[in-house]
């Protein structure tokens, strides 16, 4: 069986790919082979899939179903492979091999289609936030993973560049970095985080009704965590009348239920809302970042 990469994953890794870069063109030959090494059985390639990586349905050869992950380098699999590891099963998707050379990643199958998402989004918004509950535990001894204050440096060089490029964001930008320069002054303990965690990153499960997967891990407060999942549907809160008075409850009421400062949370939900939004310019997608742009316009 071919195994080609959705056209999702092509196009998503094709905005992010360094020049140069022949992981994609690689790729069904490299899966083909993490297939043949691990005496795997095929099912099916998962579609539309991800857009950081191909997943892979497969049955282990005593006819277990499992999930194979093959991920480009720089999307750090080794990263969610460690923090998968620590968690142990423990609100994430289990991890079925402790190591390989290969880089491919091994996973307890979950049920791909079904995410919190399906639920009524005050249902699902409960759900995700008891499975973050979870995630959020003390990073392990000698840990490597990349802080927030890292990533959001990194983050914060290219929405500089936006904003000398495009004086129409350039008011947004400065509020957001403004916010992540008062918030990594005095940061709470760190912890162990999902990193891009989401609505559509919690799938259900035989052994619990809910896990998380996909994380890109990172350490430092929860209220980062937490932040992404204020804007889910974003489209929906946009086409409300209400959105804005909408997203300052979910604010209040995700902030009261996971024990997270609210100014915090705001600050970080500001940052990352504006980030996601000059990236999608930046990378050719005008209409994921107007919807960013104007709701991080409410915060």
């Amino acid at each position: 069986m071919a195994l080609e990469p959705p056209p999702r994953l092509v196009r998503a890794l094709d905005e992010t790919a360094p020049a140069g870069d022949g992981w994609l063109a690689g790729l069904p030959a490299a899966a083909g082979e993490a297939v043949a090494r691990r005496g795997l059985t095929v099912e099916r390639v998962q579609v539309p899939g991800g857009r950081s990586s191909l997943v892979v349905l497969v049955r282990r050869p005593d006819g277990d179903p499992a999930v194979l992950k093959l991920a480009p380098p720089r999307a750090r699999p080794e990263s969610e492979r460690a923090a998968l590891s620590h968690w142990s099963g423990r609100g994430a998707v289990r991890l079925l091999e402790p190591a390989a050379q290969d880089g491919a990643l091994l996973l307890e199958r979950l049920h791909p289609d079904v995410s919190v998402r399906s639920l009524p989004e005050a249902k699902a918004l409960l759900e995700a936030a008891g499975t973050l509950r979870r995630l959020w535990v003390e990073p392990p001894a000698g840990q490597v993973f990349e802080t927030v204050a890292e990533r959001t440096g990194r983050q914060a060089a290219a929405m500089r560049a936006s904003a000398d490029a495009d004086p129409d964001v350039a008011p947004l930008v400065g509020a957001a970095l403004a916010a992540r320069e008062e918030l990594l002054d005095a940061p709470p303990a760190p912890l162990l985080l999902h990193g891009t965690f989401r609505q559509s990153k919690v799938l259900s499960g035989e052994r619990m009704p809910w896990l998380a997967v996909g994380p890109d891990p990172v350490v430092g407060e929860s209220a980062f965590d937490l932040a992404r999942l204020v804007r889910d549907r974003v489209e929906d809160l946009i086409a409300q009348a209400s959105g804005a008075a909408t997203t300052r409850r979910r604010i209040k009421r995700l902030a009261e239920s996971l024990e997270v400062d609210q100014e915090r949370l705001r600050g970080w939900t500001l940052f990352r809302a504006v980030e996601s939004g000059v990236r999608a310019l930046r990378v050719g997608r005008p209409k994921d970042a107007e919807l960013l742009l104007e709701f991080a316009g409410w915060l």
